[in-house]
């Protein structure tokens, strides 16, 4: 008796032991995972996309990497915001040579937002690796789009390796409909889609979005020790205005007051986490924007504007539209509120007019339920973890 209760003790301790390993396992990204791609890239001529953010671990990039190891890499292709990463949002980039490796950088948020066959000569796989934020207006899925679908057209296989997405937990936000489709948008998904970027690539590929159906030769490197529920800080801004991960949780529901009157902190150290307008005076907190990285020419530079601080709000689960009620209802010049573009955005021209015929936030939520419902069912289809 004594003897099996010694056994079963042990058993369950040994088990408990495996699971606080299991638990406390180091998510690793696929760039991480030098041998499970590096053989598939020996033998070719190599293009790769990717930002300052591509790399295996803080201070190690993964061009630098692919070129110590003698992987014949032929170009860059770079997304909004640059390869460096230094560049605005919605600033132009032109071709350029990098002047740390001397690759010839394609820019692909300049004069073309897709490869041409130009681009491509000399290319015999591509691979892919940005960091994602899980939220639709985010355009480096637009940029995935494009490359899946030169590849397809020019028969050019891609890798993408995956990388962990900090909002996959939930999924939420008016699915994008298509009179509302442009670079900030062009799927019909909610803003918040609940996917990695490698799963997003294999729904553009499985449910036909790429021109003509055209189907990419994809290989996604899976992430290790990871799912959707992993709480994951990302090691560098993926973005000159994604500074922490508060800034991240908030993108999703602030990134609405974008296209409005009201800042949302560009032009401080505090995007994304703040917003506020000089004529909102019954916000407490106070701030002025002023150029600086990110952002040359911010909303309301120089003016003192007054709002809110989220810095240490608990983000909930969910795409928080109360601020743009709320921001709406009380700024005195309601006819001048929206910018133009703010559908794109939203993905829908409907919210704007809910919120001007003074609809409350159940009722607008409630409009989200039958495209959300639709939605889950699709991507349940393409999930890796």
């Amino acid at each position: 008796m004594k003897a099996s209760f010694k056994s079963t003790f042990l058993f369950f301790l040994f088990l408990g032991f495996g699971f606080t390993a299991c638990s406390q396992q180091k998510v690793i990204p696929a760039a991480a995972q030098i041998p499970t791609y590096i053989k598939l890239l020996a033998e070719h001529k190599v293009g790769v996309v990717a930002n300052h953010a591509s790399v295996i671990s803080k201070n190690k990039h993964l061009i630098d990497t692919l070129l110590s190891l003698g992987i014949k890499v032929q170009k860059v292709f770079a997304p909004e915001h640059g390869f460096r990463g230094g560049a605005d949002a919605g600033e132009k980039i032109s071709d350029q040579k990098d002047p740390q490796t001397g690759l010839p950088i394609i820019s692909l948020y300049g004069s073309q937002r897709k490869p041409s066959n130009q681009n491509l000569a000399g290319v015999s796989i591509m691979l892919f690796d940005l960091q994602d934020v899980g939220v639709r207006f985010y355009t480096y899925l637009s940029t995935l789009h494009y490359i899946m679908e030169a590849c397809a057209e020019n028969n050019i296989p891609l890798i993408l390796l995956d990388r962990p997405n900090p909002n996959a937990h939930y999924i939420d936000g008016p699915v994008l409909e298509q009179d509302s489709k442009s670079f900030l948008g062009m799927h019909p998904v909610p803003i918040v889609y609940g996917m990695t970027i490698g799963e997003y690539a294999q729904m553009i590929n499985g449910e036909g979005w790429l021109k003509n159906q055209i189907k990419c030769d994809l290989n996604v490197v899976k992430i290790k020790n990871y799912t959707h529920n992993t709480p994951y800080d990302l090691p560098l801004r993926p973005s000159p205005n994604l500074p922490n991960s508060q800034a991240i949780a908030l993108y999703p529901s602030l990134c609405l007051l974008e296209p409005t009157q009201i800042s949302v902190g560009r032009g401080t150290e505090m995007q994304f986490q703040i917003y506020g307008h000089p004529e909102l005076t019954e916000g407490k907190f106070t701030f002025t924007p002023k150029s600086n990285f990110g952002a040359k020419y911010p909303k309301l530079e120089n003016q003192l504007c007054h709002g809110f601080d989220l810095r240490s709000y608990n983000v909930a689960d969910k795409i928080e539209i109360k601020w743009l009620l709320d921001a709406y209802s009380s700024f005195p010049k309601p006819k001048s509120f929206f910018k133009e573009g703010f559908f794109r955005i939203a993905g829908t021209k409907k919210l704007k007019k809910q919120i001007q015929d003074g609809r409350k936030e159940k009722q607008i939520r409630s409009t989200w339920d039958e495209g959300l419902d639709k939605f889950k069912i699709t991507r349940l289809k393409y999930l890796l973890y």
